[in-house]
């Protein structure tokens, strides 16, 4: 028996956030007001899940030029998992500067690592070693690019426009799909891809994913540490717009059990000598090294050691298992997967299909130089401080 259309409309009105629901004319109002010549800076930050971001903003007297211009500050620890109460301040050390696509002109987003009281990094602060180990791997010029997979989940945790009871028709017609009973939530995405391309954040492309509710941006070529700083500003921003649709943007890697694809971070790498006609036997050493240190990868390619990973690196949805390596040309259920085309010209770059949705990308990209270019071999990582 069909739904009443005033049924649906109750249906429609639980999936989203009470918030989004006001009134955005009257908030454009407010928003077209003059600032004279003062800036709201938005000081954005990764807390202590490793995964979830946090901000504030505070008022400069004038626009920053440069993150030079953006002074530290500082925020409690204790309200983000992150410090002790009786000890609770924690510094934000600004480290990428990026345009508001929200407050507009001449505003600003910051990017910050996390300091705890004696200035060391925050236990998430991992962009901190990614910047050394970047460092010193410069001169191979690492380019970087990531594909974040995400779900749209209604604010009910429901993944966003599936039946309220049972699930829609299996895979097939929503990848890359068009029309109202294939894809959810275009509204969103696109307007996440613009707002990160007023910001400055080199976003490359999007598509709709393989399970309904799915959807994929990419993010690159980034050089080095800005792979990392560029796409938790696109994650900050896409948590962003999603609050004001009112639904909610997970990057877990299996949101769904059954018969669903999972969500992945697929990583596409190269150095300089890669890149060069020839470059292929360079990409093919480095799978190799890669093939010798599959445990430790899997140990840094999702928050939780391998846990997360190990409910989507089956074998199966177009994953490699996660207990084996293994790399093909054109091999969607390999670890690592040599594009067609670098197979044909003999250089190029390798796409790294294991980091989940959930990685940290500094984390990610440190890991694959550690192996690549710096020959490390071991679980253990070396630390370069002390050389």
């Amino acid at each position: 028996m069909p739904r009443s259309p005033a049924r649906s409309r109750r249906a429609i009105a639980m999936s989203v956030s009470h918030s989004s629901r006001l009134n955005k004319l009257v908030r454009e109002q407010y928003m077209r007001l003059p600032q004279d010549g003062l800036v709201q800076v938005t000081y954005v930050w990764i807390d202590g899940s490793g995964e979830g971001v946090r901000c504030k903003s505070r008022t400069l007297d004038k626009e920053p030029k440069s993150i030079e211009d953006v002074p530290e500050w500082n925020f409690d620890g204790s309200s983000t998992a992150q410090a002790e109460g009786s000890n609770s301040d924690m510094f934000l050390v600004p480290v990428r500067m990026f345009r508001d696509p929200f407050c507009l002109d001449p505003n600003k987003l910051v990017l910050c690592e996390v300091l705890k009281y004696n200035r060391k990094p925050a236990e998430t602060n991992l962009r901190h070693t990614c910047k050394k180990v970047m460092d010193l791997v410069k001169d191979s010029h690492p380019w970087f690019g990531m594909e974040q997979e995400y779900t749209l989940l209604g604010i009910n945790g429901h993944p966003y426009g599936w039946p309220d009871n049972g699930f829609p028709g299996p895979q097939g017609p929503y990848y890359c799909g068009v029309g109202a009973d294939k894809v959810y939530g275009r509204d969103i995405v696109e307007s996440h891809y613009k707002a990160c391309l007023y910001a400055g954040v080199k976003i490359c492309g999007t598509n709709a994913e393989v399970m309904p509710s799915q959807w994929e941006f990419q993010v690159g070529p980034c050089e080095g540490i800005e792979m990392g700083d560029h796409l938790w500003m696109a994650r900050f921003i896409l948590h962003r717009v999603c609050e004001d649709f009112g639904v909610v943007a997970t990057l877990d890697p299996k949101p769904m059990t059954g018969n669903w694809n999972g969500a992945g971070c697929h990583t596409n790498y190269s150095t300089e000598e890669m890149r060069r006609e020839g470059g292929l036997k360079h990409i093919e050493a480095a799978i190799e090294k890669l093939s010798k240190r599959h445990d430790y990868h899997i140990c840094v390619y999702d928050p939780r050691g391998g846990r997360d990973n190990s409910r989507r690196l089956t074998g199966h949805h177009e994953t490699s298992n996660i207990f084996e390596f293994s790399a093909g040309v054109a091999n969607r259920g390999a670890s690592i997967r040599i594009p067609r085309q670098v197979g044909q010209d003999g250089y190029g770059y390798f796409e790294d299909r294991r980091p989940a949705a959930n990685c940290d990308p500094y984390a990610v990209t440190e890991a694959i130089m550690r192996t690549t270019v710096l020959n490390e071999t071991s679980v253990e990582t070396k630390d370069y401080a002390d050389h």
